[in-house]
């Protein structure tokens, strides 16, 4: 009887390196164009007005410097939330629901960003109310954020595939 030799098993977390960086900054830019052409091309032309997160931004810490505001979201949606979606959430989804297709994992992600957005940036920080009040802007927040997530986890996941594993 012959043993099959079985492919390695697959890291939990990414590992550092310019391969890493490359795929943080792909994916976060990708999602953040998709944001911003949703925020302020597609929901004004639903809702009435577009989504301002950088107008969020400057209710939780208090300052008035509109360009300051931008660029810190930029940031977070560039940066920190790509690193978030392959060192916290695609870990965890990996060892809970290892199943789970791509796209689906990236709407979890898009969800919980949007419940950090509306709940506890907007809400417990800044002391708005709760999800907006579920308005329309609110809504409209949520399916920037699932497309936001989704986008993150198909570019993040795609570039897997590239790199062989990212590692």
């Amino acid at each position: 009887m012959t043993m099959m030799p079985q492919a390695a098993p697959r890291p939990l977390f990414p590992v550092a390196g310019r391969t890493l960086l490359f795929t943080v900054l792909l994916s976060g830019l990708a999602a953040d164009l998709v944001w911003e052409v949703w925020a302020r091309g597609i929901t004004p032309l639903l809702v009435g007005g577009p989504l301002q997160p950088a107008a969020l931004v400057q209710s939780v810490f208090g300052f008035r410097n509109w360009p300051l505001a931008e660029a810190i979201h930029a940031f977070v949606g560039v940066v920190c939330y790509p690193l978030g979606w392959l060192f916290i959430a695609r870990p965890l989804q990996r060892a809970l629901l290892p199943g789970l297709p791509l796209v689906l994992a990236g709407a979890g992600f898009g969800l919980g960003l949007w419940v950090f957005a509306l709940y506890v940036m907007a809400h417990l920080l800044a002391g708005l109310p709760a999800f907006l009040g579920f308005g329309s802007l609110a809504w409209a927040s949520l399916a920037g954020h699932l497309l936001f997530g989704i986008t993150v986890a198909l570019v993040s996941g795609w570039r897997e595939r590239q790199a062989g594993g990212m590692r």
